[in-house]
């Protein structure tokens, strides 16, 4: 027990006074924040992009400062009377964005079959779903008054339905607050696909790293290869967890900063936070990332974090074992390809699940069974903790999680003690299963 207690230090200090984790360890909090607020920044400035087009209206249906009216996105060129030949030539030499073409027809929906809209390249769906909204709510009001419909009576008539989420005991939602939950749920479950497979990698390297260079036959001669294989996996899983405690503490700092920056008071009553789920302004907000703020105030962080650390201590240890065995039985890090594939699909499996099925249906079977298969449970049961997953599946996925590394890592000692003083040969499967056969 000493010995691995020497070799778990030794892993942990090796991993945390390397300078490109010193360096990651304070860099990475600033450049995802950085990364959220250029994505944020890039998907506002394509939405408020300014574009002018042309247009003829052949049927003359269209009002030109009712239908056509300029706004700070889009600018209308009224081009009507113009040949669509001499218009395109016009288009192209202002460097309009494009032209749109209605032409004359009997009835709204012979023109509305008809209408082409010309660009050099093909225009972005937001663009193409608003130009037709303004063009269907027209020919719309136009079929109304042929049918002799009250358009009038008919706007007074439509009523806007905004469901209030609520459970049976009385708790109130908001589809706001689902989406955050399913935004942080994964997020954390992307999160831990990553860290399992970098620090996994880590574990593959050093032994790698030690076996080619043969100081591996110095090493087992004072230590059993497993108590060699288990300290470099404890280690680096600690310099992992250490990680992401310093990035935790970082980002909530940072979080702390932006309260005030955005108008948050910090002591925002509860009264006020259920207004707030329910869509409702009662403190007087107007931005809507004040809102946001304050909904993830109400999310469960402390059960995410604890369910994050467990999860990824668990994914760790359970792949990490596997990591050690392959990098025990290849020479090279090339060698490790055959390896991998059978490693990473279930992970790869667990994100797939997370986003496809998750969103839809967080509780269906598919999710379910999912975020209790040992191999894909880390990603997929991390993704469903914020949308509700009962406690008793956690537990349940987590005591299946340790147990099945237990089996795991029992394995992967057979193969390492074999593998670590194997050299020259390419091994395949059928040879690690020979080396799980011996005693």
């Amino acid at each position: 027990m000493n010995k691995l207690k020497i070799i778990i230090i030794r892993e942990f200090l090796s991993k945390i006074r390397n300078r490109t984790f010193i360096r990651m360890t304070f860099i990475s909090p600033l450049i995802m924040v950085a990364l959220m607020v250029t994505v944020a920044y890039v998907t506002k400035s394509s939405m408020e992009k300014v574009r002018e087009i042309a247009y003829i209206d052949q049927s003359g249906l269209f009002d030109k400062e009712k239908d056509f009216q300029s706004n700070k996105s889009l600018i209308f060129h009224d081009l009507t009377g113009q040949e669509i030949e001499t218009a395109l030539k016009a288009v192209q030499k202002s460097g309009q964005y494009g032209l749109l073409y209605i032409p004359a027809g009997s009835t709204p929906e012979e023109i509305a079959k008809n209408i082409r809209f010309y660009s050099e390249k093909p225009p972005g769906i937001n663009f193409t779903e608003r130009l037709e909204s303004v063009l269907s709510r027209r020919l719309t009001e136009i079929r109304m008054k042929e049918m002799a419909l009250d358009l009038n009576q008919y706007k007074n008539a439509k009523v806007k339905v905004s469901l209030q989420l609520q459970t049976p005991g009385g708790e109130n939602t908001s589809k706001l607050e689902t989406g955050l939950k399913f935004g942080i749920g994964s997020a954390a479950g992307y999160f831990l696909f990553l860290f399992i497979v970098v620090y996994g990698a880590m574990v593959m390297r050093s032994v790698i790293e030690e076996k080619t260079g043969r100081i591996i036959e110095i090493i087992v001669s004072s230590v059993k290869p497993f108590q060699l294989m288990m300290g470099k996996v404890l280690g680096t899983g600690l310099a992992g967890i250490l990680q992401f405690i310093i990035w935790t503490v970082l980002l909530i700092l940072l979080y702390s900063a932006a309260i005030p920056f955005f108008g948050l008071d910090k002591g925002v009553q509860a009264g006020q936070m259920q207004a707030v789920a329910r869509g409702v302004q009662q403190n007087a907000t107007p931005d809507k990332i004040a809102h946001i703020f304050q909904v993830i105030h109400q999310l469960p962080l402390g059960m995410i974090f604890l369910s994050f650390i467990l999860f990824f201590i668990g994914g760790f240890l359970l792949y990490a074992s596997l990591y050690a065995a392959i990098g025990a039985a290849v020479d090279s890090e090339t060698d490790t390809q055959q390896f991998m594939m059978p490693i990473m699909l279930p992970l790869m499996l667990g994100i797939y699940v997370g986003f496809a099925v998750i969103a839809n249906d967080p509780h269906g079977n598919i999710a379910t069974v999912f975020s209790l298969i040992p191999f894909t449970s880390p990603v997929v049961m991390m993704m469903r903790i914020p949308l509700g997953a009962p406690l008793w599946q956690v537990v349940l996925s987590l005591v299946i999680l340790y147990l099945t590394f237990i089996f795991m890592i029992w394995i992967a000692g057979k193969i390492y003690r074999v593998g670590i003083l194997s050299y020259g040969k390419k091994p395949t499967y059928k040879d690690l299963f020979k080396w799980l056969k011996y005693s």
